[in-house]
């Protein structure tokens, strides 16, 4: 998706079947807009994954990486509302691995108000705490304005991000609007999304699969390494992979440790941060990515990961 330099990312996450296609194609999309008010959580999410990954989930004895991913949304632990909360989680963060990690909050008001954005730094970065997708990055406040961002928190606030992923974590969270300091590269860019998916630890180290966002809001591209840095031929969903692979980050160890403390106790989990120079900054702990849906290739990955969580952590 485009979106103007100083205005980006969509409002609204993604509906699970807006994209991707598989076996289930003549399934409209009008009655996906039905089902999703009638249906029942079990149901809808096998349905919407035979749509998208193109066939019937075990969700009774997951074996694959998504089925394990529909188990979770629809059997979570009790711990992930709070670690989900992308407010309450900066405690536990900070518990982990210190304060110097979280990215400056500029503020967190019980109500959004024209004081508030009339307080606001010239760039910053507007988000909700209560699922994906709820990101405005503003690199100038003089092109935006407070009615504009307060149509969006509002439309932010109003949308009940279960509802549309059925990913039962998120019922609990009490929906609050933040902002942040904005985070650059250096090149007028935010950093890249590093998504370490944390499977354990094996004989040579943390298991630990990358996923690297780069251009997020430009032209992105999605690219998976191993636990080496060796560039994998994983497409992920809709995601186009980048020309060539990125060099390994001269801080990498250093990531990754950070990453394992906070998956530390967590069984299987996807860590995100973000790395400015030598600084290393905390993005969000993810459970249930892609609420199961989303398609891997070469299908191979989504056995074999759903056979590390198996193998790890003895299951979901």
């Amino acid at each position: 998706m485009t979106r103007p330099a100083h205005l980006m990312e969509s409002t609204i996450p993604a509906r699970p079947e807006q994209a991707g296609h598989g076996v289930g194609t003549s399934l409209s999309k009008s009655f996906f807009r039905t089902a999703r008010k009638m249906l029942p959580d079990g149901l809808l999410l096998r349905l919407l994954h035979l749509r998208r990954v193109g066939r019937w989930p075990n969700v009774t004895q997951p074996a694959t990486f998504n089925e394990i991913i529909l188990h979770r949304c629809l059997f979570p632990d009790p711990r992930w509302t709070t670690l989900t909360d992308k407010l309450l989680v900066r405690d536990y963060v900070k518990s982990k691995i210190g304060d110097a990690h979280l990215i400056p909050l500029i503020a967190t008001p019980d109500v959004f108000t024209q004081d508030v954005f009339d307080a606001l730094p010239n760039a910053f970065v507007t988000k909700a705490n209560h699922g994906c997708g709820f990101v405005k990055v503003i690199w100038n406040k003089t092109e935006t304005s407070f009615q504009e961002l307060k149509r969006l928190a509002d439309e932010w606030l109003a949308t009940d991000f279960y509802r549309a992923t059925r990913e039962r974590h998120y019922q609990g969270i009490e929906r609050r609007v933040y902002f942040e300091q904005l985070l650059s590269d250096g090149n007028g860019r935010v950093p890249a999304d590093l998504k370490l998916n944390i499977f354990g630890h094996g004989p040579n180290g943390a298991l630990v699969y990358t996923g690297v966002i780069t251009d997020r809001f430009g032209a992105p591209r999605h690219d998976f390494y191993d636990p080496q840095w060796n560039r994998l031929d994983i497409v992920l969903g809709h995601y186009a992979c980048s020309a060539q692979a990125a060099p390994r980050l001269p801080n990498w160890d250093k990531v990754v440790d950070i990453a394992t403390r906070l998956a530390d106790g967590l069984g299987y989990v996807r860590v995100d941060l973000y790395v400015v120079g030598d600084a290393v900054y905390f993005g969000e702990l993810t459970f249930t990515p892609g609420a199961g849906l989303t398609k891997i290739t070469p299908a191979h990955y989504d056995l074999e990961w759903g056979r590390l969580i198996r193998q790890m952590h003895g299951g979901a």
